[in-house]
């Protein structure tokens, strides 16, 4: 099976990485600039900037460009190219109703991955289009990258929100712990380390042992101890107020760009509603 990157930029080289590091070999990455011809290449795909080739030439194509060189990458690739191939479509806001039109002939998906792919650990969710031939092999490529989540398309917007945004919000979160250490007397790096073990052997522990945060929380919680302390603090900043308002903020901006930026993709290819 051959493969297909459109737009080997931030996105698209991780995708080239994650089906290398799988055992993919037949990969061909499309760019722009020389330079992200030369990193393509250096991670092992055949580099060209001939968009119709690359997708005349493979079985599934990735669509990894910025959302306003959709247009151009459609009009680059002639008609009967796309018919018979399976898309996959990273570019955030452009609906799969829109990029079936643009691709008429194709089998189209969109998903949405996130930063954490650059370590086989992002959480990725897809939305299937009408055709769904190609959905084990989409779901075996995705997971290259990390889990996949298959799911409405009107849930992607959420999840860019939740997931999407999510590795900002938790660096902010281990910043702050960071500093908090360093304020209670550790040194920055020794606190650092602290608060990237505990977030991850907490990830790990309710994941593998199913259990609900809540009980967690009460579990290292004791009577009159440190931990009922720290979450009364926690409690009279809003802590959990603010996240879960960063996330609806997140998801509500979203929909605005979505909306968008399909509005303009469908105005520069001509696509009706």
């Amino acid at each position: 099976m051959r493969v297909a990157v459109i737009g080997a930029g931030r996105i698209g080289s991780v995708v080239v990485k994650s089906l290398v590091r799988c055992g993919y070999s037949e990969i061909v990455a499309t760019g722009r600039r020389d330079e992200t011809l030369k990193n393509a290449a250096s991670l092992g795909a055949e580099a060209t900037r001939d968009n119709d080739y690359a997708v005349s030439s493979s079985d599934i194509a990735f669509l990894t460009v910025k959302p306003h060189h959709l247009p151009e990458v459609v009009k680059s690739v002639k008609p009967a190219s796309w018919a018979g191939r399976t898309v996959v479509s990273f570019i955030a806001g452009v609906r799969l109703a829109t990029l079936k039109k643009a691709m008429a002939e194709a089998e189209v998906y969109r998903a949405m991955p996130n930063l954490n792919a650059e370590v086989g650990l992002s959480s990725t969710a897809v939305a299937q289009g009408s055709r769904t031939r190609d959905m084990a092999i989409v779901d075996k490529l995705l997971k290259c990258m990390g889990r996949v989540y298959w799911v409405p398309e009107e849930f992607l917007d959420a999840w860019t929100a939740l997931a999407g945004s999510g590795p900002a919000f938790i660096a902010e979160i281990i910043d702050a712990l960071v500093l908090a250490g360093v304020l209670v007397g550790l040194p920055r790096d020794l606190a650092y380390s602290a608060a990237l073990d505990v977030l991850e052997g907490t990830s790990r522990l309710l994941r593998e042992s199913g259990t609900h945060p809540f009980k967690l929380r009460d579990d290292v919680t004791t009577p009159a101890g440190t931990t009922i302390r720290g979450l009364i603090a926690m409690e009279s900043e809003g802590v959990k107020a603010a996240l879960m308002k960063a996330v609806e903020s997140a998801y509500r901006r979203s929909l605005e760009i979505g909306a968008e930026i399909d509005a303009r993709v469908k105005r520069e290819l001509g696509i009706g509603d």
